[in-house]
């Protein structure tokens, strides 16, 4: 069983390749289940003055999900597709959010953080809102949310917990001990809400050099017991799967043996091998 839950493709305007060349990327190979699951369409900034090429427009998100279907149909036999949206969590906005998870028939939905306030911290454009920040008190704001985004019960699966991290910003030594435990508080968060966590493959191509999230925090979800899945976060057909060979590793030598799975928002586990 291989899979790759985190594709993105060039509705989202930050993307290269078309749903399809996904699809056909997967069959190539040889994925047993590909998910689609490109960004919910911004809510709480003005696409028009905001920075641009961010998620896909409000008009595509229909679009999206007919087209996705309509692949489900064309290419079943060949490969497993499980329709599904990263949507982001903006605390203030859950009425909205909640609207737009409702009114598609998704397999499965990411609950991700890019933003605290109007900053989206994952974008290599606003890395100068780094600049004279307590990165300690960033890290509290950003885990604060991710906690809230677990407890709304919107989410099947949360998203690159820590990419908080991407572009190397990090508490300092001497305050790790304070870091572990807002790490372990939003891991019992994310557990208490029985939601699943995905290990994103996607920072070792980042700044940071490292898998979100973390080693140390996967050793505490696996000891909590949450299920885990894995996403290669790819923008490009050509990047699937990249760098999951490592995740399903590193999954395994943890003792993991089963990944999450999801159809219509239920979860099915299936064994794993590397």
């Amino acid at each position: 069983m291989l899979i790759d839950y985190h594709t993105h493709h060039a509705r989202c305007g930050h993307a290269v390749g078309s749903l399809e060349q996904y699809v056909q990327r997967g069959i190539e190979i040889g994925l047993s289940q590909i998910g689609l699951s490109d960004h919910m369409p911004l809510l709480h900034v003005d696409p028009a003055t905001y920075y641009p090429e961010m998620a896909m427009p409000m008009e595509e998100l229909p679009r999206y999900v007919e087209e996705a279907f309509v692949l489900k149909e064309k290419y079943r036999g060949q490969i497993d597709i499980r329709v599904g949206l990263e949507g982001d969590y903006i605390e203030g906005w859950e009425e909205q959010i909640e609207r737009i998870i409702q009114e598609y028939p998704w397999d499965y939905v990411i609950g991700s953080v890019h933003f605290l306030g109007e900053w989206d911290v994952s974008d290599f454009r606003q890395v100068h809102h780094w600049e004279g920040q307590d990165v300690f008190a960033v890290y509290e704001r950003y885990y604060d949310a991710v906690a809230k985004a677990a407890r709304t019960g919107f989410y099947d699966i949360m998203g690159h917990l820590d990419v908080i991290k991407r572009f190397g910003n990090r508490p300092d030594a001497a305050r790790d001990a304070e870091a572990i435990q807002l790490e372990r508080q939003t891991l019992n968060a994310v557990k208490a809400a029985g939601v699943a966590m995905e290990l994103n493959a996607s920072g070792l191509s980042k700044p940071v050099a490292e898998m979100f999230p973390s080693c140390r925090i996967m050793k505490s979800a696996v000891e909590l017991g949450i299920p885990l899945t894995i996403g290669s976060d790819a923008h490009d057909p050509l990047k699937l799967s990249e760098h999951l060979d490592k995740a399903r590793a590193l999954l395994y030598e943890l003792g993991v043996r089963e990944l999450a799975t999801f159809a219509g928002r239920q979860r099915t586990m299936v064994p794993f091998t590397i």
